[in-house]
């Protein structure tokens, strides 16, 4: 604070002024801060009730427009300090009302408000209004607010200017000059590594462990006790708060901590149970709970000088801290982006304690306010305060309290990395009135399900298509499907999109050809494509589990793992059939070393199930299977009485050669779906085509290029066959022996390569013609985007096209479909080609969050939005 009354002086004066603030120049008519502020700052920065004036009034003089003109002052200075802009108010403001309103808006936006006094003599500020042809002002008004200006010196700390500068007589206004200061909370210039460390909560063992772990070098004290740590690389530790009370050892771990930073090792921030016990060691009241007591404890048999270090390290605290340029900031309890630099009361509160929704749950404890779920900021906020059973990024946001003195973690962020590093609680030292995990689905990443979290109008972000929309009532279709039918949610960890058909054909007789999925893609810049057989069952994901126990070290349920289909059910009833299935994927993985390359204990899978009666025998039973059976009873008598007529000499030529081809459509129509369906018997009579390898531990596989995918299925299916010989040579050609893995058949193109296209659609042809369902049309990359000019990235290309073959769209259209391409081929693609673009980025953001770690209730948000949008209506046959 800075506060001078003594006089003239002509030596210079240095005015300490934070770089984002907002100053209020204070004088009489004429004290010259206009010229001070052109002489100091950037014109940009200064905001003239004058300037103002002449912009509502044309006149600068115009005293009638001086209410106007302050409102657009005082909008400006809004805009400015919230884009967090220095600005300097020019204007008299030697009445506390006026002042009373910038000290205002500079609060609303977090700033510290600056007061600069020019105490200028009135007969000088007189003199100079007269001097003025544009300005003639009363003679008694410079005396008012002189009279007014002199009331208002003493006040100044008090209606809230935390610095306070007064430059007394014209030589010491000329004689100033502006020091511009960084704000407190402002380290952006150094820019790591850094290793971030969670509340410690007095678990000094665990801090020392951690440290070690890290890589950090450990000095001690004659008495062995730790007071510094290094890192050989010069990494620097952060520290997140909550360095005290409840743990066992709560001066070790401030000892070490203020010698780290004492030795520019560390840098810390306060946690709510410093600025307590701050509080209390000052002498102040404060309710003694949460573990306080047994810091006081165990401080009170330190020495006063080590307990006077430790009230002054924890007076020295800064709330927040930014750092690297901006792209991190370390708190407490969490901030959001708006606080990000600021300073003020309510942003130290914010950062100290979070924010609640002002209700309590069964435990007694406050709920706090889930920021970061809405939190969009460009910075990374890392914090501690409120703990979670392990850490996780949540919208560019990370808290690492795991809950150490709880009986959890004590974990560290290594950043740039990104990398959680965690050493285990030695043991539970203080019980938590609130359990740190509990069986609700999610609890076990931070905090349950909640309805909120998919209820309503639903907005989600996707890394590969932007913001996706989910409307209301489609959301309250996919809750009536996912509370009723689906899986677990802690399993259901991805469904797969809905698949557009390729642009309609116009070749006589199709209405579906390879060659215009080969055009379209060339046409949006995709180069190289992968076809793929399309088989004959339905689409399925697996999740398998490398052993019983790895599914509930991961997702919190026990067993071998999951088969869903793409609405979430359970693909088949028989949880017995369901492990025999899954084993067999397991052995031809473990087999296969998928497990060990790939560093993970589970596996989750895009493939198709086979039979297609498996599932959907009942449609097959009412819809396909009535259609034939009614056409192969009825058509035979109508051909018959139809000869009988002719040989009575009637001229039916015409429609009796319809009737027959209407035949011959219905008899194509029932061999084309049996091709669909043949008996099984547990085991036996099951194949499984897996195409797609989705996601391991900590990876999204599914952005990968298809050639690799194949490749890796290659090796499950040669596996599997391996596995199937070593049985059937064990015990005989059994049922259920033989292999039950199906390999995908695929065919590269080249869409600039017109041979390679006539060879895929040959094969195409071979396909469909031998009674297959058709191929999908992949780009090869997997991801693919538009190009724009100048090879700019655009727009997200389909991920795979279906191109369905003649016969099996006479299963979908009907038997005599052929008859009505005309018709057929108006049909609107548009919807579901936006619906699968929507659809797949949704199921890439949701494996994106499960490889990050992300909490149960972030996957499930773009699982549950791909269901809530399977409920837009759309031609089902498409």
């Amino acid at each position: 604070m800075t506060n001078d009354e003594t006089g003239s002086t002509t030596t210079p004066r240095r005015l300490p002024v934070t770089d984002v603030s907002l100053v209020v120049l204070i004088g009489t008519s004429g004290a010259g801060k206009s010229s001070f502020a052109r002489r100091h700052f950037l014109p940009t920065q200064v905001v003239s009730s004058d300037f103002c004036r002449g912009l509502v009034a044309d006149d600068e003089n115009d005293q009638s427009a001086s209410a106007e003109a302050f409102d657009l002052l005082h909008y400006i200075v809004g805009k400015r300090l919230a884009a967090g802009r220095l600005t300097v108010v020019d204007a008299t403001n030697v009445q506390p009302e006026a002042r009373k309103q910038l000290v205002r808006i500079a609060r609303e936006h977090d700033v510290l408000p600056i007061a600069i006094v020019l105490d200028v003599p009135p007969g000088v500020c007189a003199e100079r209004n007269r001097s003025r042809p544009d300005r003639q002002l009363a003679a008694h008004v410079v005396p008012r607010q002189n009279r007014e200006l002199r009331r208002s010196l003493r006040d100044l700390e008090r209606e809230g200017f935390r610095k306070v500068h007064i430059l007394r007589g014209e030589a010491e206004v000329a004689a100033a000059e502006i020091e511009l200061e960084k704000r407190y909370n402002d380290l952006r210039h150094l820019t790591g590594p850094f290793d971030i460390v969670g509340d410690i909560h007095g678990c000094r063992s665990e801090l020392e462990t951690l440290l070690t772990r890290l890589g950090y070098t450990l000095t001690r004290d004659a008495e062995g006790r730790p007071v510094d740590a290094a890192h050989p690389a010069g990494r620097t530790a952060v520290f997140v708060g909550d360095l005290v009370d409840r743990g066992p050892d709560t001066p070790g771990v401030l000892r070490l901590v203020m010698g780290m930073v004492a030795a520019g090792h560390a840098i810390c921030v306060p946690g709510n149970h410093e600025n307590k016990l701050g509080r209390a060691m000052d002498g102040k009241k404060v309710t003694v709970s949460h573990g306080l007591q047994e810091s006081l404890d165990q401080l009170a048999g330190e020495s006063e000088e080590f307990r006077a270090e430790v009230r002054a390290f924890m007076r020295g605290l800064v709330s927040h801290y930014l750092l690297d340029g901006g792209a991190l900031v370390v708190c407490h309890a969490g901030l959001p982006e708006k606080y990000h630099g600021r300073n003020s009361g309510r942003v130290r509160s914010h950062a100290l304690y979070g924010e609640t929704t002002g209700e309590t749950d069964e435990y007694g404890l406050p709920v706090r306010y889930p920021w970061a779920e809405e939190y969009r900021g460009r910075a990374l906020v890392v914090y501690g305060h409120t703990p979670v059973p392990s850490a996780s990024f949540v919208n560019n946001t990370i808290c690492l309290d795991t809950g150490c003195v709880f009986g959890g973690s004590l974990t560290a962020l290594r950043y740039p990395e990104r990398e959680l590093v965690s050493v285990e609680a030695e043991q539970e030292w203080y019980t938590p009135v609130r359990p740190l995990l509990t069986d609700a689905p999610g609890a076990r990443e931070g905090r349950p399900l909640d309805l909120a979290d998919v209820a309503g109008r639903r907005t989600v972000e996707t890394g590969l298509h932007g913001r996706v929309a989910v409307r209301e009532e489609n959301a309250a279709a996919a809750l009536e499907v996912m509370s009723r039918f689906a899986l677990d949610p802690r399993l259901l960890t991805y469904l797969p999109p809905t698949m557009a058909p390729s642009p309609t054909s116009r070749r006589d007789g199709y209405l579906e050809h390879p060659e215009e999925a080969f055009l379209a893609y060339r046409a949006d810049g995709v180069r190289h494509l992968v076809c793929e057989e399309k088989h004959m069952g339905s689409r399925a994901v697996l999740l398998v589990a490398r052993d019983d126990a790895a599914l509930e070290r991961r997702f919190g349920v026990a067993g071998p793992g999951a088969i869903w289909t793409r609405t979430g059910r359970a693909f088949l009833n028989d949880g017995e059939l369901t492990g025999a299935v899954l084993g067999r994927v397991r052995e031809a993985a473990e087999r296969a070393g998928l497990f060990e390359e790939l560093g993970t204990d589970w596996l989750l899978l895009d493939a198709e199930l086979m039979p297609w009666s498996l599932k959907a025998v009942e449609l097959l039973r009412r819809q396909y299977a009535a259609v034939g059976a009614a056409a192969g009873a009825a058509l035979p008598e109508v051909l018959s009485a139809l000869e009988r007529a002719a040989g009575r000499g009637l001229d039916l030529a015409e429609l009796t050669d319809r009737q027959r081809r209407r035949a011959a459509d219905a008899t194509a129509f029932t061999e084309a779906y049996r091709r669909y369906c043949w008996p099984t018997e547990g085991l036996s009579g099951i194949r499984l085509a897996p195409f797609q390898l989705l996601a391991a531990e900590g990876a999204n596989l599914a952005v990968r290029p298809h050639d690799e995918h194949l490749a890796w299925i290659d090796r499950l299916v040669d596996a599997d066959e391996q596995n199937a010989d070593e049985r059937n040579a064990g015990a005989g050609n059994a049922a259920g022996k033989e292999p039950m893995l199906h390999r995908t058949g695929r065919v590269l193109v080249d869409t600039e390569d017109e041979a390679s296209m006539a060879a895929a659609t040959a094969w195409w042809e071979e396909l469909t013609g031998a009674g297959g369902e058709g191929m999908v049309v992949k780009p090869l990359a997997s991801v693919a985007r538009t190009v724009r000019g100048e090879g700019r990235p655009g727009g997200l290309v389909q991920p795979g096209v279906k191109v369905r073959g003649r016969e099996y769209l006479r299963i979908i259209y009907g038997p005599d479909y052929t008859v009505h391409l005309d018709r057929l081929r108006r049909r609107s693609l548009g919807h579901k080609r936006s619906l699968a673009l929507r659809e797949y980025a949704l199921g890439l953001e949701a494996l994106d969050r499960l490889a990050a770690g992300e909490p149960l209730w972030r996957v499930h948000e773009p699982v549950f939005a791909v269901l809530a949008l399977e409920s837009e209506p759309v031609d089902p046959r498409l």
